[in-house]
This record gives C-alpha cells, structure tokens and sequence, in this order.
C-alpha cells in the first residue's frame, strides 16, 4: 500500500525488513468500511499488523473480527471467555503457543485471519515472533522450488489431543489476493509429506520447518496491554517466547477462510506402492485419512 493512500491521521511504522507494521491513529470499535478496505490492504502488504492502545470491549473485538469474514471458536481448545466466537488463554493454565505454527491448519478450510487482544501481559519477556512464509519460500533454490510446488502435507490436531482431526494441504499454497507462493507447512501440526516415503518426509519436514524460522523472515513484537493484533494466516507462521514468570492472557477471534490451493500436485501418495509392513505410525495415519476420503466422495 503506497503512502498517499494511508489517511492523514494514520501513522505505519514497518517493524522488519519481511513483514509487520504497526498502526497509530484510528478507533478499531468504529471503523468505516473505507478504512477496513485500508486495513486490508496494509494485512497484504504487511502481513502482520499492530493496533496499540485500542482497549477493545469483548463485543467490539468480535465486531471488528467479523467485518473479515465469518468467524469460529476454537474447535479443540475451552473456551473461557464466555463469548462462543472468541477464545481465552491464560499462560498460568498452559496457554502459551511456544512452537511455530499456522492457526488450525489440521481443518481443511483453516483459519484466514486471527485478531488478537492483549489482555494482560508480563513488563518482560512474552513477545511473539512472525515468520513470512512467502519470503521463505523466495529464498529457496529453483530445484527445491519446483519439488515442494508438486507436494502436499497431512496436518493432525495430535498437540490438542485430537490426532483425529487431519487435512490434506499443498505444500506451497498461493495467496488469493496477492497471488505470491508460501511455505504451507509447520512443526506444530504437519505430520507427514503425502507423496514420499516416511524417511524422505522426515528430512525434508524438518528442513522445511526449521527453514521458516530463519531470523532474516521474522518480526517479534513486544506487548503492551491493550494492543490488538491481526495476521494472515495463510502467509505466516507465529511462536510465543516462553521466557516469563508473570501472568500473559490473550483473547482470540479467528476468521475462518477458504481450501488453500497450490501449483498443481504432480505425484500419488506414497502408501498406494508402500508394503503394510514398511509403515509407520503416520503412513497408517495417512492411509486411514485417504481411505476415509475416498468413502465420502
């Protein structure tokens, strides 16, 4: 978004060369719908955007969510809050997100956006860092470009007790809006690459995961209580530094989105040529998803 569209009375300020802003100078509780078309815009540009000293009521927070689209509780986790579209976690109960990670992506249609109130945060430690998954994926070589652009990945739910819950995405997902290709894989719920064998899944994961929090990708925010939070999940990943004592609450919306789509996949899933007895755990866990795929189409 160039500067002449920003309005007058709106300050950005960029926090990283990859990605997130942070912005001054307007009400969050009452936003006309030519300043969230604004908003929107900064999201693409930024990724990651902050909104300090807002104090959002619990309505207002919802309200300001749902301008983006329809939203959802948290599908795994109680709620607290007492508001069936937002969600609480409190650190001293073990909320505290500290693995990389894309919001919900073990549900077909994941998350789009999430807007995050800070609620009561530690004077020290507790930031969240943000990585920029189609800056990640620039930065691999064209080989390894090309390989990803033609796999998918099984997300499970396993961290919230529910390894039940699995999708199917590509490995490389095109952002609809700005059309750029991001790294669509994380090592809090991606288990498994789909199209290779359980050995070659596991390097390539581990290097694909381990890439994306490279320094060079990331902002890390430091909080003020009363700043609202908005990112989009469909291009970054986020991780809480579990580095405090004091108490660190947060209260969540979640813009549930669309099916990501990719390149185009270009391989069958390894389990249809591996023998029963090569198997491991997540190559039955994959058949099983595929099997019970093929019996609802």
């Amino acid at each position: 978004m160039s500067s002449e569209n920003i309005p007058e009375n709106w300050t950005v300020t960029r926090l990283a060369g990859a990605l997130g802003a942070e912005v001054r100078g307007l009400n969050l509780a009452s936003v006309s719908s030519a300043e969230l078309d604004q908003i929107s815009q900064l999201l693409n540009t930024h990724m990651v955007l902050f909104f300090p000293e807002q104090f959002l009521s619990v309505e207002e927070h919802v309200n300001f969510g749902a301008h983006f689209g329809p939203l959802e509780g948290h599908p795994n986790l109680n709620n607290s809050s007492g508001h069936p579209k937002l969600f609480e976690l409190t650190a001293s109960e073990g909320g505290i997100a500290d693995e990389w990670h894309t919001d919900i992506t073990f549900q077909s249609e994941p998350a789009l956006l999430s807007v995050l109130k800070m609620v009561k945060c530690p004077d020290v430690g507790g930031d969240t860092m943000w990585s920029n998954l189609c800056a990640a994926f620039d930065a691999l070589s064209p080989p390894m470009q090309e390989l990803c652009c033609g796999l998918s990945a099984l997300h499970d739910a396993h961290p919230h007790n529910r390894a039940d819950a699995m999708a199917i995405h590509p490995v490389v997902r095109i952002h609809p809006d700005t059309g750029r290709k991001a790294l669509y894989v994380n090592e809090h719920f991606t288990r498994r690459i789909v199209e290779m064998s359980i050995q070659e899944s596991d390097n390539l994961l581990r290097f694909l995961t381990q890439f994306v929090q490279s320094p060079r990708f990331t902002v890390r925010y430091h909080w003020t209580e009363g700043t609202i939070c908005m990112w989009d999940n469909r291009c970054t990943q986020h991780y809480v530094l579990n580095d405090f004592s004091d108490e660190r609450i947060i209260q969540r919306v979640t813009v549930m989105g669309d099916r990501p789509e990719g390149p185009g996949l270009r391989w069958q899933p390894w389990t249809t040529d591996a023998g029963q007895s090569a198997m491991s755990r997540h190559d039955r866990q994959l058949g099983r998803f595929l099997r019970d795929q093929n019996k609802t189409q």
